[in-house]
């Protein structure tokens, strides 16, 4: 029987659709129902070690394609606060991925050790905030570092650790090998693009914060690339996230080498409790079509075939 059933870590999850960090992940109510609407697993707003507000508004601006920009800032309650909701968003029986931020590495572990306590199932390492100053990319930028946190998390913790990459740098693969020999699980990628709108009357930044995040069908060629390069160089699974908003987009990431996929902005362009039954159930379709009885026959399928209409390789 043909199941979307599947195994990330050592995570079991339902099918490969997961929500992704900072959208609808802040409360454990809206956890639930995102669970409840068909996703296979759930990651929450990246969580730090004291409560944030984050900038001033406007923190989104939306763009044409369902593509957006924003400078939230990371505003989260704070890692003590935000262990409530985690009990509550647990009772769905869906995998709860804790995503967290901080300052060093001593702040990274002992919100991990918390948030494990208060009963995630596995923690993503958001390295690649472009806009969370101390907290952000400049953290992920660094392969040295980014292998002594995820080093020193693994060591704090017994749940799986992964790590979401940012694209703003010259090359994904140092810093991807550095979190796969420090005991990274798995590998998220990518994080939004660093971008900038200005509005032409007043000449003044469309952000708050000036420049931000872009996020969307923008960049999903980008997250394409990213991932289809990653398989050929890490062994661990791989999920893939950017652009998102059909089930067309989603065998896209899982032919590049994806085992799972996160969905963010592309949630604007239905109702969230219908955006994971569609892409689930586009998903299902097009493996019957095909006649494939795994999702694993298809995971960086297009690495193995033997002829391309030009060349796919640098």
């Amino acid at each position: 029987m043909l199941t979307l059933s599947t195994n990330l870590a050592t995570l079991q999850l339902k099918n490969p659709v997961m929500l992704a960090a900072g959208v609808l992940g802040i409360s454990g109510p809206v956890l639930k129902r995102v669970a409840n609407a068909g996703a296979g697993a759930v990651v929450t707003k990246s969580i730090g070690p004291e409560p944030r507000e984050g900038y001033n508004n406007p923190t989104v601006v939306p763009l044409n394609e369902f593509s957006c920009l924003n400078a939230v800032g990371l505003s989260n309650p704070g890692y003590l606060e935000f262990s409530k909701e985690i009990i509550l968003a647990k009772q769905e029986n869906v995998p709860i991925i804790v995503s967290i931020f901080g300052a060093d590495i001593d702040e990274f572990c002992t919100i991990a050790k918390k948030m494990e306590k208060s009963g995630a199932d596995a923690l993503e390492l958001n390295l690649s905030c472009p806009h969370g100053g101390k907290y952000g990319a400049s953290i992920g930028q660094d392969p040295q570092l980014s292998g002594e946190i995820v080093y020193a998390v693994k060591n704090t913790v017994q749940i799986p650790v992964f790590i979401k990459l940012t694209p703003n740098v010259t090359d994904l693969i140092p810093i991807a090998k550095s979190a796969e020999n420090n005991g990274a699980d798995a590998i998220t990628a990518i994080n939004t693009v660093r971008a900038m709108c200005i509005d032409i009357e007043t000449g003044q930044p469309l952000l708050s914060n000036a420049f931000g995040g872009l996020s969307g069908p923008a960049i999903k060629p980008i997250a394409i690339k990213h991932i289809y390069d990653l398989y050929k160089e890490v062994g661990i699974p791989l999920i893939g996230v950017g652009g998102i908003v059909s089930w067309e987009d989603a065998i896209e990431f899982f032919l590049a080498g994806a085992t799972a996929i996160q969905v963010g902005t592309g949630l604007l362009r239905t109702s969230f409790l219908d955006m994971f039954n569609e892409l689930t159930e586009g998903i299902l379709s097009y493996l019957r079509r095909k006649g494939y009885t795994r999702l694993e026959e298809i995971i960086g399928l297009t690495h193995r075939l033997k002829s391309y209409r030009g060349s796919l390789h640098e």
